[in-house]
């Protein structure tokens, strides 16, 4: 297996999750019936983001953290609902490539799980 360092490998790795993760029988509603994604607008920017992450290049625009919370008030976002979006992405990276870069997507994925999942209870804490 190759580690990640082009595009391509960023797009193979985001289209894989997301044909996983879309289908979840814990998380794939956030997907499908709360935020009702549309994956031709989705996944270049999750692209984007991943590039931005992975290979250094600045291409990503957006707050993640900010589309999110209107989906916390709707259908909380809980730490176990992290932890599976985590579980899910580790597999995908793991099961295509090795390599630092790929270890990288696995570590920098934790610390959004864990960032975001603090922040969507603290959100639900104040109101």
């Amino acid at each position: 297996m190759e580690d990640i360092t082009t595009r391509t490998q960023v797009e193979f790795l985001v289209d894989r999750f997301y044909e996983e993760i879309v289908r979840d029988n814990v998380i794939g509603f956030f997907f499908t019936d709360i935020a009702k994604i549309d994956l031709s607008k989705h996944l270049p920017k999750m692209y984007n983001f991943w590039e931005s992450i992975l290979l250094g290049n600045p291409v990503y625009e957006g707050n993640p953290m900010r589309v999110h919370f209107p989906l916390n008030e709707v259908a909380a976002l809980e730490e176990r609902h992290f932890n599976r979006w985590l579980q899910v992405w580790e597999k995908t990276v793991h099961d295509h490539f090795e390599g630092p870069t790929a270890e990288t997507a696995v570590t920098r994925a934790l610390n959004i799980a864990r960032i975001m999942s603090y922040k969507m209870t603290n959100a639900r804490s104040l109101e």
